[in-house]
């Protein structure tokens, strides 16, 4: 298998995490957003999304969506369970991934998009150019205002975001936390049981990854 990747990127990153974690070594082939390489035709031809991750199986086959990736990768190799262990374990890491995913990943991607120059034109992912709109930047930042404390809450006196099990959504949250640091955001000082877990979550060998 062959990951698309780009080691600057927080996206592909938490696939890489998702892969160590299980122990799953995957070719990894990097392409330059920066210099817009995702929008070659090259790349198109790969994933016409012009997006990272994108994993290539064996037989060809390209599956283009952090979620998808990993749940491709926890059916070809169950253990350690990253999406739970059971029914009721995977729709609660499901849920929670999917407010990560629109609460911190999107709020952030507003802020950026919308007021990056070097995304000037680049408001929405994809091969097709939006212009920014500043109003989305700002209500982005509003919208984030709330994603710490919303973690801190699901937390609780847990070691991890559901339990006792470290799982997707750990993942998820900790890549929004350190990409919150690419628009000056970080985990407030009053959310004291976030930054422990953020430590602890960081100390993880695959989070190098």
């Amino acid at each position: 298998m062959i990951l698309y990747d780009c080691i600057t990127a927080p996206s592909p990153r938490r696939a890489r995490i998702f892969a160590a974690e299980k122990g799953i070594e995957l070719e990894k082939v990097q392409v330059d957003l920066g210099t817009g390489e995702h929008l070659s035709e090259s790349f198109m031809r790969i994933n016409p999304r012009c997006t990272v991750p994108a994993l290539a199986l064996d037989d060809g086959t390209i599956i283009a969506d952090n979620f998808a990736i990993a749940d491709y990768l926890e059916s070809i190799q169950p253990q350690p369970a990253l999406i739970g262990s059971n029914a009721r374990e995977r729709a609660l890491i499901i849920q929670l991934n999917n407010r990560i995913e629109v609460e911190g990943f999107m709020a952030l991607a507003e802020i950026l998009r919308n007021s990056s120059p070097r995304m000037k034109n680049r408001a929405l992912t994809g091969p097709v150019d939006f212009p920014q709109l500043p109003a989305l930047a700002e209500r982005g930042r509003a919208r984030f205002q709330y994603f710490f404390p919303m973690l801190e809450e699901q937390l609780g006196d847990q070691e991890f975001l559901l339990g006792d099990h470290f799982s997707l959504a750990d993942i998820s949250a900790f890549v929004v936390t350190e990409f919150a640091g690419w628009v000056k955001e970080r985990i407030p000082q009053d959310c004291n049981r976030l930054q422990a877990w953020y430590a602890r979550i960081k100390a993880r060998p695959a989070c190098s990854a």
